[in-house]
């Protein structure tokens, strides 16, 4: 099912956690946000509702990043969308994967930026 009204907006955003359960319980602590396990390696956090975090999100285990928090948008139509970053001059760095719930892939900008679009 498409969700044409968020087709090309920031709809995730997603962190690096180096020890997820510390991660969880900061964000709890501080802000109530509630979280959903997905496996050992990664939690989601919701954008609506009590406890929310206002955007819907994740974080997925991993080593500390020189790059901030990866920002994701919705495409209506992931191929069109990556095909219109290709040709704008965007490099695809992480082809299409699957994951639970959809497909996405992640890009450079030519401006330094690593963005990831997904689709359902």
């Amino acid at each position: 099912m498409s969700n044409a009204a968020n087709h090309h907006k920031i709809n995730y955003i997603e962190f690096v956690s180096t020890d997820m359960a510390r991660t969880k319980a900061f964000y709890s602590a501080v802000f109530g946000w509630t979280f959903e396990d997905w496996g050992p390696e990664y939690v989601s956090f919701a954008g609506a509702g009590p406890g929310a975090a206002g955007i819907d999100g994740g974080f997925r285990a991993g080593e500390k990043q020189d790059q901030g928090p990866l920002v994701i948008l919705y495409s209506a139509d992931l191929a069109a969308t990556e095909n219109a970053v290709v040709e704008a001059g965007g490099v695809i760095v992480v082809p299409t994967f699957a994951f639970p719930g959809g497909r996405r892939f992640h890009f450079n900008d030519g401006a330094g930026n690593v963005l990831g679009v997904w689709s359902e």
